[in-house]
């Protein structure tokens, strides 16, 4: 492990997460008491708890985060849109919406870039679009990847963690076509210091994942 990886501010590139669809009050308020205690910049939860997150992180750094026509992305247009713009005015600042998966699969471009683009203009909040790169081929995530570029996503993010997780091809091959214009959220199966930091070289600039206090640990126990 080299000096280099150890002084990486590991903590900064934390999506704080938690999308157990049985997540009951109290772990909602631990992970955003972790995320303020450990400087995550988001907690990631559902729509359903943004109200208690934003409560609870309201004069707080950690930004909340919220999903969007998840985990499939197969909603309509329009439920995608009602839902984040409910989630934007119960307090939501960072959006991470599923594309429509089945027209990345079928290269209706216009289809996804109206569908993104009218969420980023309408909500005028952080989007992060989900391209969920494990059912994708590269042509396919290179075209969505692109779409969402000109519709004005601020990142593209890997995967919803239900159907596979980040990989470094895809981290780096969202790195090559992005070019630095927006950021990189690798997202799920992310369990180890080692992994997280495999990610942030290959190009990541977030990390979504429910084990951040960890990681945090895995990393101090090396630096020891």
């Amino acid at each position: 492990m080299s000096v280099t990886d150890l002084e990486i501010d590991l903590a900064t590139y934390i999506d704080h997460t938690l999308l157990k669809p049985s997540a009951i009050a109290e772990e909602v308020k631990q992970i955003c008491q972790q995320a303020w205690q450990y400087n995550f910049p988001a907690v990631c939860i559902y729509p359903a708890a943004v109200k208690q997150a934003r409560e609870l992180l309201h004069d707080k750094q950690p930004h909340v985060c919220t999903v969007i026509g998840f985990p499939t992305g197969a909603v309509t247009s329009a439920v995608k849109l009602y839902e984040a713009q409910e989630a934007m005015e119960n307090g939501a600042t960072e959006l991470d919406v599923v594309i429509n998966l089945g027209w990345a699969k079928s290269g209706e471009s216009g289809k996804i870039y109206r569908e993104i683009a009218q969420i980023c203009d309408e909500t005028g909040q952080t989007v992060k679009a989900i391209l969920e790169t494990t059912v994708l081929t590269n042509e396919e995530k290179r075209l969505a990847a692109e779409v969402c570029l000109d519709a004005g996503v601020a990142y593209l993010k890997t995967s919803t963690g239900w159907f596979g997780g980040a990989t470094i091809e895809d981290v780096e091959l969202l790195k090559e076509i992005t070019k630095g214009q927006v950021g990189i959220k690798a997202s799920g199966g992310i369990r180890t210091y080692e992994q997280a930091i495999a990610l942030i070289h290959a190009g990541a600039t977030r990390l979504g994942t429910s084990r951040g206090v960890d990681l945090l640990r895995q990393q101090n126990e090396l630096g020891k």
